[in-house]
């Protein structure tokens, strides 16, 4: 079995109902929209076929909300990972679009001082370095099967970004990570093989609200 194949799929979650358009970051009380709950179904028949035996979501709502039509469809239950978690943003809360809001706004500009670290939240190499733990550990618990790993836009791509070894700093609305989407991790033994994207629900309307 050391050399069993076995793939962890990044589910990120659905659409969030935020009508005042904030980061909402790791703020509690953002659930899914009504139509963030029918792209959760969506991926959960998308899924459904791909020998999952392990399940495992964000601590967050909204991430356990995706991850319940799957558990319900396999049966299993949802194990939490903290470790899976959005990534932590000092402007949580605040409207942060190009040009617009907290931005705009002298008092943050500090906080905008260094992108590549970056400067305004949990450092790149920590998020890679948490996902990754948390994902191996998720292909342990499914050797020679399939995991599913519940989590957040800015977390997956970062650990796509330290799986194939690319830079870190990026420009977010170039994120290869949509409402829904699954980035999967194939590995023979512990070894990664594969890195592949799919988007079960559609494509992510390019205005929607980033992060999360």
């Amino acid at each position: 079995m050391t050399d069993a194949t076995t793939v962890v799929h990044l589910l990120r979650h659905g659409e969030v109902h935020n009508p005042a358009g904030v980061l909402y970051g790791r703020l509690p009380g953002y659930r899914l929209s009504a139509a963030g709950e029918g792209m959760a179904r969506t991926a959960a028949e998308w899924l459904a076929g791909r020998g999952v035996t392990h399940l495992v979501s964000s601590p967050l709502e909204r991430a356990q909300q995706t991850a319940a039509p799957l558990a319900e469809r396999l049966g299993l239950p949802v194990a939490v990972d903290d470790r899976l978690i959005e990534a932590g943003n000092a402007f949580e809360g605040l409207r942060v679009g190009v040009g617009d809001g907290a931005l705009r706004s002298p008092q943050h500009w500090w906080k905008l001082r260094n992108p590549l670290r970056p400067s305004w939240g949990e450092p790149y190499v920590e998020i890679a370095a948490r996902m990754l733990a948390a994902v191996e550990a998720a292909r342990d618990a499914a050797r020679g099967s399939a995991a599913v790993c519940v989590s957040h836009q800015l977390p997956i791509w970062t650990l796509r970004l330290h799986l194939e070894g690319r830079r870190y700093a990026h420009d977010p609305r170039r994120r290869q990570c949509g409402l829904a989407s699954v980035t999967s991790v194939t590995y023979e033994g512990d070894r990664v093989v594969g890195v592949s994207y799919a988007e079960p629900a559609g494509a992510t309307d390019p205005d929607a609200v980033p992060g999360a």
